[in-house]
């Protein structure tokens, strides 16, 4: 799949802004102390990449009834679902001038009832994008960091209508922010999640 930026502008990937807050200070503090052990670009989009995957518990697995969607918030609290892990991710890259998109896929709920639109984010690095999923592993979900070949937590099944969305957006689809800033807490929001973009 060829993925499409929506904006042929690249400093937009490296944008500050109501979302993606990469000028807090949370933000700035986290960036900071990734960026103290890593030795290039490469080691530290992936250290930031392992820190939201592994360290942000996604709020469906913990059971936290908290709705997050500004990165500091997800950082400071701990908790997001995948669009929220992939706003906090991008802040995080943009923090250190690496450019990075949000992306989408559409997939099938676990029980086949309807689909919802998933969150994760697209890297560029070696002049590339490159699709990357921090929503968190778990049993049956194994997704890591790659320039080399995408490591998703899930590959979508045309069989089932489910699809990735091409677009790279420079900022998070308004479907899916008005969907986290409206919703009171995640179990209201699971039945308010966009189902296609």
């Amino acid at each position: 799949m060829e993925l499409i930026q929506n904006t042929a502008d690249l400093s937009a990937y490296l944008a500050a802004d109501e979302v993606i807050d990469h000028h807090h200070p949370v933000v700035r503090g986290t960036a900071g102390r990734l960026a103290a052990g890593a030795v290039d670009s490469y080691a530290y989009a992936r250290a930031a990449y392992e820190f939201v995957r592994d360290a942000v518990p996604h709020s469906q697995d913990s059971g936290d009834p908290r709705v997050t969607w500004r990165a500091s918030d997800v950082l400071e609290r701990r908790t997001g679902i995948c669009y929220a892990k992939a706003h906090a991710l991008a802040a995080l890259l943009r923090a250190e001038d690496i450019p990075t998109a949000l992306c989408y896929q559409r997939l099938a709920h676990d029980d086949g009832a309807g689909h919802a639109v998933h969150g994760l984010v697209a890297v560029r690095l070696d002049g590339a994008w490159h699709r990357q999923d921090p929503r968190g592993n778990k049993p049956g979900v194994d997704a890591r960091f790659s320039l080399d070949g995408e490591r998703l937590a899930w590959i979508p099944d045309p069989q089932s209508n489910e699809m990735d969305y091409p677009v790279l957006y420079a900022e998070p689809h308004p479907a899916v922010l008005g969907a986290l800033q409206a919703a009171p807490d995640r179990p209201a929001l699971w039945k308010t999640l966009p189902t296609a973009l």
